[in-house]
């Protein structure tokens, strides 16, 4: 039944994912017209008066060059949108793009917005190290005091502590694989995707590029672990430092079972109950709960289960309400944390597959992977799901869904 005061999903695209270097489909395409293909695909969808929506909220983990200088704006403009919609560009790392969202949201419910569109964009091609060059914990000067860890290390971290061994994460890693192959071949996506054409027409990209095929369990295990150097470094020192417990740590994380730099946006229109009603949109869910918060910044990888706990606290429910799981595979450690500490089913979790397939395009993931779990409760007819990511510095949102059942 409506409420008043919610907000309301109404749509929810996304382009498709490039691998994010520089022989990835993408890499020519400049990052404000993944934004504008989806801006103009929504208006056409809906028949927009675009001068109605009250603003346009994007995620970029690296608002710099070609994805600076506020490209929500920009993209506005290049999509022939209304001049009189304002656009803002956020940066909360890889929870950005889902935090788009709850910033959207959070306005519709308080009445200030009334229509809006949130989501996110992230060139790695053109940016493959971001994610350590802009990192708010690059300032050596802050490491000592907080007993920083590289991301990777950190992740070994977390699956030293909960006793994860190199083989669940492959097995997690395949498993991830394998269920992006079976959506691809039978067009679970293609609801979302909204396919990026060239200056003349002629198609660049129309599915998701990074996906193996051929993953295997034998490939995975060949991999050698890609944090050991780094934490034989000095790192190791500084985690066992901070947990005196832990005799090593175990350097359980490859390339195969993290996730892959991707090139993406995505685009979700919210708006009211009641203004959807005047401009005769169908909502698809409503927006239940969210939170954004942060845990203990040195094994960082735990954002995403307390923002889960904390978003069902605020919906005064428990994992048994949720139908299904999106957890960010930045680190298969992540997600299989996520589900020990929520007993989640297997088939309830990234039925998908998830970043460790597709890629993980920083500032558009996590509204990308909302656009694919709101497809997945309507095909199957479930009723609720979480979003949820982990990000640098402990970070951590989460976002409760409720699927509005036509008729």
């Amino acid at each position: 039944m409506e409420n008043h005061t919610d907000a309301y999903i109404y749509d929810a695209l996304r382009t498709p994912l490039g691998i994010g270097f520089s022989h990835g489909a993408l890499y020519e395409v400049r990052p404000v017209r993944l934004l504008e293909t989806l801006l103009r695909a929504l208006q056409q969808r809906h028949e927009l008066e675009t001068s109605l929506i009250d603003d346009f909220i994007v995620g970029t983990v690296a608002p710099l060059d070609h994805q600076g200088g506020n490209i929500a704006k920009a993209a506005l403009l290049a999509a022939n949108w209304s001049p009189k919609v304002g656009g803002a560009q956020i940066n909360r790392l890889c929870t950005s793009g889902l935090d788009a969202v709850i910033q959207a949201a959070a306005n519709i419910r308080a009445g200030w917005y009334h229509l809006a569109v949130a989501g996110g964009v992230e060139k790695m091609s053109r940016s493959p190290n971001v994610a350590e060059r802009s990192n708010l914990l690059y300032d050596p000067s802050l490491w000592a005091l907080i007993n920083y860890l590289p991301k990777g290390v950190a992740a070994d971290l977390l699956a030293t502590l909960h006793h994860f061994s190199r083989s669940d994460l492959d097995a997690y890693a395949l498993q991830s694989q394998q269920r992006a192959v079976f959506s691809e071949q039978n067009n679970y996506f293609q609801r979302a995707i909204v396919p990026i054409n060239d200056e003349n027409g002629l198609l660049i990209l129309d599915h998701d590029e990074a996906i193996h095929y051929d993953a295997s369990e034998e490939k995975l295990t060949q991999l050698s672990p890609s944090f050991a150097a780094l934490g034989e470094s000095g790192f190791a020192a500084v985690a066992l430092q901070k947990y005196p417990f832990l005799e090593k740590i175990q350097y359980l994380h490859t390339s195969g079972n993290t996730s892959s730099f991707a090139d993406g946006a995505a685009a979700l229109l919210l708006g009211s109950w009641e203004q959807g009603k005047k401009m005769s949109l169908s909502p698809r869910a409503r927006i239940v709960s969210a939170a954004t918060t942060a845990s203990e910044p040195t094994l960082m990888w735990d954002g995403a289960t307390q923002a889960i706990r904390l978003a069902l606290q605020r919906a005064q429910w428990t994992e048994k309400d949720i139908d299904l799981w999106e957890i960010n595979e930045t680190f298969a450690a992540i997600p299989l944390h996520v589900q020990a500490a929520f007993s989640i089913p297997s088939e309830r979790l990234n039925f998908c597959g998830g970043t460790i397939a597709l890629g993980h395009p920083l500032g558009a993931t996590g509204a990308v992977l909302l656009t694919t779990l709101l497809d997945e409760l309507e095909r199957r007819q479930l009723k609720t799901g979480v979003v949820a990511l982990s990000a640098a510095g402990g970070m951590g949102a989460a976002l409760i869904i409720e699927r509005i059942e036509k008729g």
